[in-house]
């Protein structure tokens, strides 16, 4: 078995986005995931609404290997993964001097939260337009401008816990955005509220939302009819 590829700091995060086949083995997908949890790792299942997938898992944890060995079990199990998302836990270059308890907290998150079963995924990328490039942006410009928008989010706090996770040389866009709420209109006002943000007006670039809700394995599995 391969040693384990773990980052200097910080979990790896897998996003999977799987349909259903007529092979779909229902205590397969469950073995799947207990051999995950059971190896320090997690995995939190979503049932998918829409026709973009029918059930989908945040799976995070130390090793990349372990997270490639739970995709292959959910294909074994009958799941055909039809979208994913690669990133890393991370706390932001802007986030530097917060306390050490919330940065450990946006590097070792502990999923999913109690209380908010309302689920939403996607990724991001600052813009690089002629016009409007973010990485031209002097550092101080751009921390006042992550300090205003990170101010928004939190009058969400209570409705919304986000993890931004980053993707930059990982996957298509530079983070992945992970939404869980109370409501399912929380995330709908959080996402409409912080995009009057400068900071995302004039220079983010969003890719395609996934949405569903977060249950215990059975429920999300049933709901899927499997």
């Amino acid at each position: 078995m391969a040693s384990p590829l773990t980052p200097t700091v910080g979990w790896n995060v897998l996003h999977l986005f799987t349909m259903v086949t007529p092979l779909a083995d229902g205590p397969a997908v469950a073995a799947a995931v207990k051999d995950l949890e059971a190896a320090d790792h997690q995995a939190v299942p979503v049932a998918i609404v829409g026709h973009k997938a029918d059930v989908g898992f945040v799976a995070l944890g130390p090793d990349l290997w372990r997270l490639r060995r739970f995709q292959t079990a959910l294909t074994a199990a009958g799941l055909d993964v039809v979208d994913s998302y690669v990133s890393l836990t991370e706390v932001s270059e802007y986030a530097e001097r917060m306390p050490e308890e919330r940065k450990n907290a946006r590097l070792y998150p502990r999923l999913p939260p109690e209380g908010k079963p309302a689920f939403c995924f996607y990724p991001m990328s600052k813009r690089r337009g002629d016009k409007h490039n973010w990485y031209e942006l002097p550092y101080e410009d751009r921390e006042q401008l992550m300090f205003g928008h990170g101010g928004t989010g939190r009058t969400f706090a209570g409705r919304v816990l986000q993890l931004v996770t980053g993707s930059t040389g990982l996957d298509d866009y530079e983070w992945g955005v992970t939404l869980f709420g109370v409501h399912p209109d929380d995330l709908k006002a959080c996402v409409y509220t912080m995009r009057y943000d400068l900071a995302s007006s004039r220079y983010a670039e969003f890719g395609r939302f996934v949405t569903g809700m977060v249950g215990d394995l059975d429920e999300v599995l049933a709901a899927a009819g499997i």
